[in-house]
């Protein structure tokens, strides 16, 4: 259903029917227009035109290796403090343990991401991928944030390119996007001031893309951030993906504020979460996934999300702890046949991947019965 474009977002429609970059400014527009669902039917038209009716997922497992961290950043929720009885720090064994346990589904990624613990050593980091590929040969190891990189390198004491290239060669195949946050001084400065800052992030991303590890990038919203702020954020990312082009995925990702030092703030909107879905395709024109993680967006908004933008809903996920609503509620986990089966009834493809998109399969068979939507509606949010 095609809604009515506002007169002041007329210009841009033709931007986006031609194929033509949105402009900073542009993207200001999107996110000021009270009309969420045009700024979606244009979304949709940009992800119809690279995707089709494509909804990828992947079956894939999360461990996070360690929650002490020593960035004390303001709005998380997962880490503790060095010494920190709470403090855990998985040996490769553990590491093992955690694999097994899920040993007997195909799961074709491994997400591996923690906290920066100043204790651990450089042998340590090749030992847990090491410790993964041992036990699951064939399963793809997404590993460590750009300001992980960053700590293996400095205690390595080698170049960040040495560093990537050995981990590289231990089993590390792909770079997930966390630690960007928001490109901007002034929200590090108050937020995360002990982290790399947005061009060492940057930095990180193209060094990686120099030596064969593709990356995702993400962008943490709903805090003290503001849209320009946000615009900023999405035109750096694309600007890098013009000059290297090894992003995957694009994956905004709002802020939740229990357990934090924020917890004043409120919690995020699906309409928050659908418009930076949907600004972030119609931004970057040049990424060709962007993703919708459930985790965060709920299940049921990352079924909307499939109309304004998204053509990723990420995965089964398995155990989760960066965010949950209590401290000891870790298991967040769909089955391949769940996921299936919001996706159809979404009225999209659900296709199967691995970590770089490989179409693993193609598989509404698995499901029975389950009512289909009528692809070419977008779901209007009133």
């Amino acid at each position: 259903m095609r809604p009515i474009i506002p007169d002041d977002l007329r210009d841009i429609e033709e931007k986006v029917n031609l194929g033509q970059r949105l402009s900073a400014e542009d993207g200001m527009r999107l996110y000021e227009t009270p009309d969420l669902n045009a700024v979606g039917y244009l979304a949709n038209i940009a992800r119809e035109r690279l995707c089709g009716n494509v909804a990828w997922y992947v079956r894939n497992q999360h461990i996070n290796y360690t929650n002490v961290c020593n960035k004390l950043c303001r709005f998380c929720s997962f880490y503790v403090k060095p010494k920190d009885e709470r403090g855990y720090v998985l040996s490769p064994e553990d590491i093992q343990k955690r694999v097994l346990e899920y040993i007997d589904l195909p799961i074709s990624e491994i997400h591996m991401v923690a906290g920066i613990n100043p204790k651990l050593p450089y042998s340590y980091y090749l030992d847990i991928v090491r410790a993964v590929k041992d036990m699951r040969p064939d399963v793809a190891v997404k590993a460590f944030t750009a300001i992980e990189w960053v700590q293996i390198a400095r205690i390595a004491k080698k170049p960040l390119k040495d560093v990537m290239t050995e981990l590289k060669a231990a089993g590390v195949s792909s770079i997930p996007g966390g630690g960007a946050e928001v490109f901007s001084d002034r929200v590090q400065e108050d937020l995360f001031w002990t982290k790399a800052d947005s061009e060492e992030w940057l930095d990180v991303a193209r060094t990686a893309h120099e030596v064969g590890l593709p990356t995702n990038a993400t962008m943490l919203y709903g805090h003290i951030e503001n849209p320009q702020e946000r615009i900023d954020h999405l035109v750096r990312l694309r600007e890098l993906q013009d000059e290297t082009g090894g992003f995957l995925t694009y994956i905004p990702l709002s802020f939740h504020p229990e357990r934090t030092e924020l917890e004043h703030l409120s919690g995020p909107t699906g309409i928050a979460d659908l418009r930076e879905i949907a600004v972030g395709r119609l931004m970057l024109d040049n990424f060709y996934h962007i993703k919708t993680f459930w985790i965060m967006n709920t299940i049921e908004i990352s079924q909307v999300a499939l109309w304004y933008g998204a053509d990723d809903i990420d995965g089964t996920i398995q155990e989760y702890e960066i965010t949950r609503r209590s401290y000891s509620e870790t298991r967040q986990v769909l089955t391949r046949k769940q996921l299936v089966e919001r996706v159809i009834e979404a009225g999209r493809d659900p296709v199967e991947r691995d970590n770089l998109y490989n179409i693993l399969s193609t598989d509404r068979e698995i499901v029975e019965e389950t009512p289909i939507g009528i692809p070419g509606e977008i779901p209007v949010i009133s």
